[in-house]
């Protein structure tokens, strides 16, 4: 996860970075599933469809890194992305009905 290595660029360019777990809980934007049995397929096709916006908001910061001339933050930010589109797209392909 990107989560990480973006907290330490953030600290090295003397910003600031998520506190506890509680402020990462406050700030989530994805529900839980808390369902006692989700079938595979649902399961997959759910998973899908989260990392879907997580690509948009991963261009947030992006575009931030992009303004401030923060290449290296961008280059880590840019990986993950990428390996959330691959992600999107497998996902399709596995859940697609084929007829």
């Amino acid at each position: 996860m990107v989560v990480d290595p973006v907290a330490g660029r953030a600290r090295k360019l003397g910003g600031k970075t998520l506190r506890s777990v509680g402020q990462i809980a406050s700030l989530k934007r994805f529900s839980d599933n808390s369902d006692a049995f989700v079938a595979s397929e649902a399961m997959l096709d759910e998973l899908r469809h989260d990392n879907e916006p997580l690509v948009r908001f991963m261009r947030e910061p992006h575009q931030l890194c992009d303004e401030n001339e923060d290449v290296a933050t961008a280059s880590l930010i840019e990986s993950s992305i990428d390996q959330t589109e691959e992600r999107v797209w497998f996902l399709f392909e596995t859940t697609r009905q084929t007829r």
